[in-house]
Order: structure tokens, then C-alpha cells, then sequence
């Protein structure tokens, strides 16, 4: 099918007709990538059922977490217990996650821990209005340095790992590692792919600018 848009030019049509190709093959490449991860080795086992505490401040175990589902996500949202406010791009994040958990979870568990306490991320939670994610705290344990989530230092990452269960345990499947390896444009764009906010910025002519942040109220 054959497309023209009203009033544009030879030379839009023509840059336009070689971006639509550029775009399909980076579709076929997005697609080879998902099939080389789903392709991957099994990872490590566990090292402990690591036990987190829910908002209402009850214990869950990361083996609970799974529920009915083979996969459990777990992002890493940076709000440690010293932070004066959420990391305003993990927010951004979650703010998109939010309105798809429901159609996420008939496929695979989501939860995000934080390395704040129950009370705390109980106030973050209800501010934002993130009624369908599940939020947990990482407080008492040592998944976030375990997992990159966090530093020796203190430092925090806003990681997404990927777990599996099979009859013999509970594996890593995948995690955002490429945050750890040469950011583009000073950003690591380790969860672009699952986040509203850059994907619709870079259709758009000024793109993601240059030193632009979500801020966490407008």
C-alpha cells in the first residue's frame, strides 16, 4: 500500500519511505533480541526465599510472589530510606506500569520493592494512586545488593529482574544489566522499551531533549 500524506514533498516522501525501512528492520531486530533472550541458558538459582514486607507490614516470601504464574518481575524502585523524595524517573516508570499491571498479570507476577520501609512506600503508593501494583519493601533483606537493585556504597538502581520457576527451583532469568554499561546520551535506556514516556518522545520532532526529566508533580 502506497501512502501520501496531504501536501508534502518528493523529498519528505522519499526520506519518510526510507525511515519506514529502517523501522521494519529494527522491528525484525527487536524481535531477534526477545528470541535470543527467551533462548537463554537457565540462570542461577536463588540464594535464599527472600522474605519482604507488604504494605500492611505482613511477611511474603519471593517464592509467594510467583502466585499461579511460571515468571515474577520485580523492578527495583530507587526510594531508600535517606531519599527525600522517589526517584522521579523510576516514578515516571511506574506510573505507565500502573495502568498496564492488570493486563501484565494474566501472563506474569509484577511487584516493585524499595528499600524504604512499609509505611513509607504505603504514602508514595497512595499519593501516586498505584492501586495495581505491588509494592513491597526490601528493608529487612539483602535482595537489592543481591541483585543490583543497590550498591555496596548505598547507591541505587532502578533494576528490573526477571525470575523463573520450574520444578527444581527458583532461577534468575534476566535482568537490566546493560544500566552498568555505556549509557547513551548519558541516560542507560536499560527499560526503554517498557516506557510510555521516551517511546512517544521520539516520534516527535525535539525528541527526548537533552537534559529533560519527568518531574514528580505538575
Amino acid at each position: 500500500m502506497e501512502i501520501s500524506y496531504p501536501g508534502e514533498s518528493a523529498d519528505y516522501r522519499s526520506a519518510r519511505d526510507a525511515l519506514t525501512r529502517a523501522e521494519i528492520d529494527l522491528r525484525a531486530q527487536i524481535a531477534n533480541v526477545a528470541a535470543q533472550r527467551q533462548a537463554l541458558p537457565p540462570g542461577g538459582f536463588l540464594p535464599e526465599d527472600y522474605e519482604f514486607q507488604a504494605l500492611d507490614g505482613s511477611a511474603v516470601k519471593l517464592s509467594a510472589l510467583f502466585g499461579d504464574k511460571p515468571t515474577l518481575a520485580i523492578y527495583s524502585l530507587m526510594y531508600g530510606p535517606k531519599a527525600a523524595a522517589a526517584c522521579p524517573m523510576c516514578t515516571s516508570l511506574l506510573d505507565g506500569l500502573n495502568g498496564q499491571a492488570r493486563h501484565i498479570t494474566q501472563r506474569a507476577s509484577l511487584v516493585v520493592v524499595s528499600s524504604s520501609g512499609p509505611e513509607r512506600l504505603r504514602e508514595l503508593a497512595r499519593g501516586r494512586g498505584w492501586d495495581d501494583l505491588r509494592i513491597l519493601s526490601a528493608a529487612a533483606n539483602t535482595y537489592q545488593r543481591d541483585y543490583f537493585g543497590q550498591g555496596a556504597d548505598g547507591s541505587e538502581y532502578g533494576m528490573l529482574n526477571i525470575f523463573s520457576k520450574a520444578p527444581d527451583g527458583i532461577r534468575h532469568f534476566w535482568g537490566s544489566a546493560d544500566w552498568f554499561f555505556t549509557p547513551v546520551d548519558g541516560h542507560p535506556r536499560h527499560v526503554d522499551a517498557l516506557w510510555p514516556l521516551w517511546n512517544m518522545l521520539d516520534l516527535t520532532p525535539e525528541g527526548r531533549g537533552e537534559n529533560w526529566y519527568p518531574a514528580l508533580s505538575y
